[in-house]
């Protein structure tokens, strides 16, 4: 197909002008003062709005409980 009327860069431009990307939002976690996304569970305390969502402790236990295993049969 040929393009009949060709548009300029300025409209081109004018039509992108939205497709700009845009920055993550920060917060401060209420619980640990780390900075953390928004509307997601504090990757460093485990608290979301207030409660106790992830028990990061046992999450970090069993993560290295797996790799004692796996260097083991790796031996």
């Amino acid at each position: 197909m040929v393009v009949r009327m060709r548009h300029t860069k300025s409209h081109t431009a004018n039509r992108r002008s939205h497709h700009a990307l845009t920055s993550t939002g920060f917060t401060k976690c209420e619980n640990c003062k780390n900075p953390k996304k928004r509307h997601t569970v504090c990757s460093s305390c485990g608290y979301y709005r207030g409660m106790k969502v992830l028990d990061l402790v046992k999450k970090m236990e069993k993560k290295q409980k797996k790799e004692k295993a796996k260097q083991k049969q790796a031996n």
